[in-house]
């Protein structure tokens, strides 16, 4: 039963309102609740009463959907298996997790860690944590924690349970590699990992690590990853990768599946015959795509020829193809020739800009070379027939000049070389017909049609999505990187792609619930929930000051994605 009481104290009323029941055979107060004088009561009623004293306002919704994602993969457990501590302070996992949350959402050096974590409604999640438990000296200590093969254990742990608990499909997995360069000294020792090589960047100047990921196209799930010498080469990287990844994939699937039902996808980087021995021994089922170059019969093929047969797939359109057995890498394999429109054109006007350039670099020293044979050119070094030659050379690097443009070179008067160039319109015609829009994939799916074989080799975007959304220098996952030894550099690899498996889940999730919404537009929608905690004067005989939270007002999508993810921690096992 509930009442509203009076209470007279030292010559003032006040009022209570509380609940009475049968407790133990006697009627007692179960609990009560400050109410105030009669004048406050009235206020109340009336919408006025104490202004709080300030608000703190934490972001949200992206930290929170995050760190659900989190819990539910069992990101800290795993870890603090394999990496236990005593019980003081934060565990080995929850650093782990912090680095991983802060990768996907913002990423900070672990010396501003701080500043972005207290700003979040991870505080309250962590009560553990403080400014002093965050600096980077206490992430270095948790990170020396996790040393030799820990990382690729503790990623196979994850993995193997997320993929059992979301029911992930394997059936299409795409595989690629990428570098990253680092500013880490040339001559520092401590790091073997960093090494000079070909950057996809174009900063081969600089020392690089490279990453090498597969992927599932069942909500572009990173499912194995490794962390690599930044100068081996793709193709001598694949078998091993592909050996490591072989035996995780027996362990997953168990009863679920055999390799027979996985496809893996990859591009020609990786193709030599050793690789494609491995894939057969191995019984992988693949498709990949060859250069063009290493079947002329086919790359002169028209571009108009009869053969081609249009694909009606959905997703295929300007997509016509044909097929063909042919033996590639020691054993006879179906090649799938293929002319899209849409890549004709692109490489079209990639072709013309190229000649467009090529051209006028090459009148500009034409003009050179006519001005100092006249006289109005005297300074600087006489050119020769090699150094002109040379200078055409480089001009002509860009794929397709050389066979485009023709350059006679001949020693004229005063010996000042003569250059002359034209375009091949010849050339040009042959290449539009034969060479652009077209290419080779190559595969043992015979049952597979044309354009499932297309469709199955396009997934390949997903991993190269996978990559950018990695390199983004506002909300990519790896940048910055200020470690400068292999086991922290290790370290640095797991959390990054944990980031990238939380990433995928909550996508994956939201798509599940009917909701289709790009990476970039879902992170922003929930980055903008923010939690504001009202805090009001202590009232009289209270401890401490009472505090109201809310949400900032929210828009009908974002209701969706809480209910989707769960969010409302009153309703929230986990988070609550």
């Amino acid at each position: 039963m509930e009442r509203l009481e009076a209470k007279k104290i030292n010559g003032h009323t006040y009022y209570y309102y509380s609940e009475w029941g049968w407790v133990n055979g006697k009627c007692r107060r179960k609990w009560q609740r400050y109410l105030g004088k009669l004048e406050d009561i009235v206020k109340a009623c009336e919408g006025g009463g104490p202004a709080p004293l300030y608000a703190d306002v934490f972001q949200w919704g992206l930290p929170a959907a995050l760190w659900k994602e989190a819990l539910t993969a069992r990101i800290v457990e795993e870890i603090d298996v394999l990496c236990p501590k005593r019980k003081q302070g934060l565990s080995t996992g929850e650093y782990i997790g912090v680095a991983s949350v802060n990768r996907a959402i913002q990423p900070s050096s672990k010396r501003s860690m701080w500043n972005w974590f207290s700003q979040t409604v991870l505080l309250r999640y962590l009560p553990g944590a403080s400014k002093e438990a965050l600096n980077s000296q206490r992430f270095w200590d948790h990170m020396n924690r996790i040393d030799g093969e820990k990382p690729a254990q503790i990623w196979k742990n994850i993995i193997k349970g997320v993929v059992k608990r979301e029911d992930i499909d394997l059936s299409s997995i795409s595989y690629d590699g990428t570098n990253f360069y680092t500013f880490i000294d040339t001559f520092n020792a401590h790091c073997q990992i960093a090494k000079h090589g070909k950057n996809k960047q174009g900063r081969s100047n600089l020392r690089q690590i490279s990453y090498a990921l597969f992927c599932s196209a069942d909500g572009h799930m990173p499912l194995y990853y490794d962390v690599y010498e930044g100068n081996r080469n793709d193709a001598k990287q694949f078998p091993l990768m592909l050996e490591k990844f072989n035996r995780l994939l027996q362990e997953i699937c168990g009863q679920r599946c055999t390799p027979e039902d996985t496809t893996l996808i990859f591009d020609k980087g990786n193709n030599s015959p050793a690789n494609f021995e491995m894939i057969d021994s191995m019984k992988l089922k693949f498709v990949g795509s060859v250069k063009l170059g290493e079947h002329k019969e086919l790359m002169q093929i028209s571009n108009s020829d009869k053969r081609f047969e249009s694909c009606d797939a959905e997703g295929l359109d300007g997509t016509k193809a044909f097929r063909v057995k042919k033996t590639v890498y020691g054993k006879e394999r179906v090649l799938v020739v293929s002319y899209n429109q849409n890549l004709f054109d692109a490489q079209w006007l990639t072709l013309q800009n190229d000649i467009s350039k090529a051209i006028e670099r090459l009148a500009a020293l034409q003009q050179k070379l006519r001005d100092r044979a006249m006289g109005l050119i005297k300074k600087g070094r006489t050119p020769t027939v090699a150094s002109v030659e040379k200078q055409c050379k480089h001009i002509l690097s860009r794929q397709h000049m050389k066979q485009m443009i023709t350059t006679k070179i001949q020693e004229g008067k005063e010996k000042i070389p003569e250059l002359e160039y034209a375009l091949d319109s010849a050339a040009l015609s042959t290449l539009a017909d034969t060479h652009l829009g077209k290419n080779i994939i190559i595969s043992n799916r015979e049952s597979w049609d044309d354009s499932r074989t297309l469709k199955a080799y396009r997934s390949q975007f997903i991993i190269e999505n996978v990559f950018k959304e990695m390199k983004d220098r506002t909300t990519g996952s790896w940048w910055p990187l200020n470690h400068w030894t292999d086991s922290k550099i290790r370290v640095h690899g797991l959390y990054c792609t944990i980031a990238l498996l939380l990433r995928a889940l909550m996508l994956r999730r939201v798509k599940s619930a009917g909701i289709t919404l790009s990476m970039k537009r879902l992170m922003s929608e929930l980055d903008n929930m923010r939690q504001v905690v009202n805090i009001y004067p202590k009232k009289r005989r209270q401890k401490i000051e009472r505090k109201q939270v809310v949400l900032s007002r929210t828009s009908e999508l974002q209701d969706k994605l809480i209910d989707t993810l769960e969010l409302k921690e009153d309703k929230n096992k986990l988070l609550g």
